[in-house]
């Protein structure tokens, strides 16, 4: 009984073989049965008689077997080979738009930019001392283009170094294997104000006297390199300075030094008497000259003292 329950089993499992075998070659394969018909030479002969050892079992046991073949499968066939050539076409067409397309330039790989040491705020200026830190953390070599075979300056990382630039219009900034190119400005020439602080001389009677014990007048002289600036004065004036304003700037205070008493206040209207006013005042002028000894640069400013007699 167990024997005959396991060749019941083999031949079950045999069929299903056979079964799967068909379906496939019917829904997924293009098998012509007509082509194995007329090649069956070609199958081994054994092969054909365990098949039919098989069917016979099979009816020996009493089980009905057949395989119905659903008369829709041909119809479901052609579908999935329509459906399958559809496929298949745009297949070839989506390979004939890749060939067509031009081949992806290669990726090259971006150096890492490194930023500017210097400040984007850095500016620089000719025929004068200049500055600069290096905020990197790669030494910094600032190069004259005319000479670019020696720095002007070269700045470790996190340090700051002085150095003097003439009338370059630009340098070059090197760190790394990168570089930048920055204007130099020009040094412009200094500015020179003066300004009246008193209120004496807009009166009828205004005295010589008197306008020596005051400022009369205040100087301001403006300049990015004040240090290198010299800064001479003329006439009969006394001078106090230069104080430095909260700008930087230099200051200077202006008095009258005319006469000392009256005899040389008569000898001074000998001399400059003609200098007299319309309106009966007398003038006495003065003058700053302010010239940058880098540049050369060369500015003269000049006003006036007014009065009408030594002492009341």
């Amino acid at each position: 009984m167990i024997k005959r329950e396991r060749d019941s089993k083999f031949v079950i499992y045999q069929v299903l073989y056979i079964f799967i075998i068909t379906v496939l070659a019917l829904k997924g394969a293009e098998l012509d049965l007509n082509r194995v018909a007329l090649e069956e030479e070609t199958v081994d002969i054994s092969v054909q008689d365990s098949l039919v050892a098989i069917l016979d079992s099979l009816y020996a046991l009493g089980i009905d077997f057949s395989i119905q073949i659903d008369p829709n499968v041909v119809e479901e066939n052609k579908d999935l080979k329509d459906q399958l050539a559809s496929l298949d076409k745009k297949v070839k067409d989506l390979n004939k738009k890749i060939k067509e397309m031009p081949p992806p330039e290669e990726e090259i790989e971006e150096q890492i930019k490194l930023q500017s040491p210097i400040s984007l705020k850095q500016t620089f200026m000719q025929n004068t001392w200049n500055s600069a830190t290096n905020n990197g953390s790669v030494p910094t070599l600032i190069y004259d283009p005319d000479n670019p075979s020696s720095p002007i300056v070269t700045i470790p990382p996190g340090a700051e170094r002085k150095f003097d630039l003439k009338n370059q219009t630009e340098v070059i900034i090197k760190f790394g294997t990168q570089e930048e190119r920055v204007k130099v400005g020009p040094n412009l020439p200094p500015e020179v104000n003066i300004e009246r602080v008193t209120t004496k001389m807009n009166a009828s009677d205004i005295y010589v006297k008197e306008l020596q014990r005051i400022t009369a007048f205040t100087v301001t002289i403006t300049d990015k390199r004040p240090n290198q600036l010299k800064v001479t004065f003329s006439g009969p004036i006394s001078v106090n300075g230069p104080q430095r304003d909260s700008k930087g700037n230099l200051v200077y205070n202006v008095s009258l030094r005319l006469a000392a008493n009256e005899t040389q206040y008569d000898d001074w209207l000998e001399r400059y008497g003609d200098y007299q006013e319309a309106d009966g005042r007398y003038k006495a002028n003065f003058f700053f000259t302010v010239v940058d000894e880098r540049t050369q640069d060369r500015v003269q400013v000049g006003d006036s003292f007014f009065f009408t007699d030594f002492s009341k």
